[in-house]
């Protein structure tokens, strides 16, 4: 398959701002959503970057904002503040026009049907980006074609068919490659996997490995699915009620969380060891409503650890060392919280 990188990606990927400067980086983004006489807080001040090469796992309950985030990254939905800094440069400014932007990064959505046009062939389907950004109709077959040998799938095969024709894996497969046929630099996955069943969804979960090594990609990759997470992920990022509970490296949050979020979120994963069975629930309720957040650290009214400076004062992403921050009192020995001074 050596030929098939050679003529599609360069092996020099641009790179404008070095190394050091992360791909993407993300300040202060909110986006509410007006509801008759109300406003949902669906991202409500979000800052995170990710690393040029690295996979990024975005983590949280239904609702707490992760698909908002995609749709914003990706300017499918505009964003009420907030910046967004690609390689250095600002999103949407001279120096990276949006549709320059849109070539870079490039998102696969869950749904793997719905995402696809059902009167388009599976070849048109691929090539339609590429002739859209001034490919020639004979290079961007070339490319779908090449694309599809990528991702498993025999042109001779699939080129021709329609969405209706083919499984859920491989309209997923499809999906994966008409995202990589622009050449972009940062992948977003957004639930990606969740719709197929286990055996498909090891098999898509290493071909996006295989990917990520052979073209020099970055992925954000948003899941419920906690296990896959730990997979795919070099970093995590959780979220609850638009905004971010803990982030930092996968294995430290995964082995000791910071966040009492975090700690119940992993308490919930399913065990196969007869000896590590749940005996109690590890949280309890559900979110609150995104309408009427409550004051404070919106997991206050959740948090078995809850006390009043919880209720009153929003705690703010503290670093706890090993490249691991949490927005919990309980992680900043400053914060005043009594069961800091009880254990001192």
């Amino acid at each position: 398959m050596s030929h098939i990188v050679d003529t599609m990606f360069p092996p020099e990927a641009e790179d404008r701002g070095g190394a050091a400067t992360p791909l993407l980086a993300v300040n202060g983004l909110v986006k509410h959503f007006k509801a008759k006489n109300a406003v949902v807080r669906a991202v409500d001040g979000v800052d995170f970057h990710v690393a040029k090469g690295e996979t990024l796992g975005i983590v949280g309950e239904s609702g707490c904002g992760k698909s908002t985030i995609a749709r914003l990254i990706m300017q499918i939905i505009a964003p009420d503040s907030g910046t967004l800094l690609f390689d250095g440069e600002p999103v949407g400014s001279a120096a990276l026009p949006l549709g320059d932007f849109r070539k870079k990064v490039q998102m696969v959505f869950q749904d793997s049907y719905a995402s696809l046009n059902p009167r388009m062939t599976v070849e048109d389907t691929i090539a339609f980006g590429p002739r859209v950004h001034g490919l020639s109709h004979k290079a961007a077959v070339t490319r779908a074609h090449d694309l599809l040998h990528r991702v498993g799938l025999e042109p001779s095969r699939f080129a021709g068919r329609y969405p209706h024709e083919i499984s859920g894996g491989q309209r997923q497969r499809i999906n994966i490659a008409r995202g990589l046929s622009l050449e972009p630099r940062l992948l977003i996955l957004d639930e990606a996997v969740s719709a197929l069943d286990k055996s498909v969804e090891a098999q898509v979960l290493n071909l996006l490995l295989d990917l990520k090594d052979e073209f020099g990609l970055t992925y954000i990759f948003i899941s419920h699915d906690l296990n896959v997470v730990r997979f795919m992920s070099d970093r995590v990022m959780v979220m609850y009620l638009g905004k971010v509970a803990e982030i930092g490296s996968s294995e430290p949050i995964f082995k000791k969380p910071r966040h009492p979020y975090t700690e119940a979120l992993l308490a919930s994963m399913p065990s196969m060891d007869p000896d590590n069975r749940t005996q109690e629930a590890p949280i309890t309720g559900d979110p609150p409503n995104p309408i009427n957040p409550p004051p404070g650290c919106r997991f206050h009214t959740r948090c078995k650890f809850v006390s009043a400076i919880c209720a009153n004062a929003e705690p703010v992403l503290h670093d706890v060392g090993g490249g691991q921050s949490a927005a919990c009192h309980l992680a900043n020995p400053q914060s005043g919280h009594p069961r800091l001074a009880a254990a001192a």
